[in-house]
């Protein structure tokens, strides 16, 4: 601000009057403000004004989608913590498009919202975040992180999670295990990939890519290729879904068959225990995430300047019945 006054050649508190509206400013000199504030890319500084004043902040929460059950529970818990926070939450989804999460990002940064809550896109371009950062905007990534933005970021054990998954099938007497996700370049869904070779390669089962199936991105319909795979010579006696999406189509498609394989399906989802049998799943916390990135966001928001954290938060099997038929 006083290199903004040094510019326009006006007092600071000139400035401050331009910046917060007062229209008692003269028109020369609001123009003169106005001139210095684009020429210097000046930003107000909302997190210290609430800070002063105490006066109700807000936060931009950009998730991937509000129709998923794993983001909608995020929203709720990051709504609660910046309800107690006496915090006006603003959210968007991205549905998993780059310059939609681009738009939304900016949107939220121009009506001045305090600090970021935002599940990336698996194409991010981080230039536009990297400008936000410097200009003082604080964010935490959850779900996924950012590589080349060091910003805390909160996630799940995804390899853990699908580990403990495919070692539950292979306990029952597995060794045909398919994995079915979609995305396979999206963070969480090459980390579940990873725990599933893991766990195949624990037990000594070889890795087979005709067992693993990745949808080129959420229109694409998991029937056809799933069928295939299950009336093949040698079907897989089992599947490991990767995510509550995968889980759901493979569901559809088995359906109306008799022999179905075992199934364990990473995420929980409503009505997943009133099926029958019930689904066995790698359970997440999504509302222990939300809250733990807006805890640590109005950390950032309260000036701490500690070095910015990573946190993976384990997941739950929840044993229902399909994750335990044998062969």
């Amino acid at each position: 601000m006083h290199d903004v006054a040094a510019l326009a050649g006006v007092g600071l508190s000139t400035v401050s009057r331009v910046v917060n509206g007062d229209v008692k400013v003269s028109p020369a000199k609001t123009l003169a403000v106005e001139n210095a504030i684009r020429e210097l890319g000046y930003r107000r500084n909302d997190s210290a004004r609430h800070l002063r004043t105490g006066a109700a902040a807000s936060i931009g929460l950009l998730i991937e989608s509000i129709a998923d059950p794993f983001f909608s529970l995020i929203s709720q818990a990051v709504e609660e913590v910046a309800l107690s926070r006496d915090s006006l939450l603003l959210s968007a989804s991205s549905h998993q498009d780059a310059a939609r999460a681009r738009r939304m990002v900016l949107a939220f940064c121009s009506r001045r919202v305090d600090g970021l809550i935002i599940t990336p896109s698996e194409d991010q371009s981080i230039d536009y975040l990297r400008t936000e950062l410097t200009a003082g905007v604080a964010m935490v990534f959850i779900d996924r992180p950012v590589p080349g933005l060091d910003v805390d970021t909160v996630l799940t054990d995804n390899v853990g999670g699908a580990m403990s998954g495919v070692e539950h099938l292979i306990a029952h007497g597995h060794r045909r295990i398919a994995c079915i996700t979609d995305r396979a370049g999206l963070y969480t869904s090459s980390h579940r990939i990873r725990g599933y070779r893991n766990a195949l390669a624990a037990a000594g089962i070889p890795f087979d890519p005709a067992l693993v199936y990745s949808a080129d991105d959420t229109t694409d319909t998991l029937a056809g290729p799933l069928t295939s795979m299950l009336d093949a010579e040698n079907p897989p006696t089992a599947l490991f879904t990767a995510n509550n999406r995968s889980t759901i189509g493979a569901l559809r498609v088995m359906g109306g068959r008799h022999n179905r394989p075992a199934l364990v399906g990473f995420d929980d989802f409503e009505l997943a225990d009133a099926l029958s049998p019930g689904v066995t799943v790698v359970a997440q916390d999504p509302l222990a995430m939300g809250r733990m990135a807006a805890e640590l966001l109005f950390r950032r928001l309260d000036r701490d300047t500690s070095p910015p954290q990573t946190i993976t938060l384990g997941t739950r099997l929840i044993t229902r019945g399909s994750g335990e038929q044998r062969p």
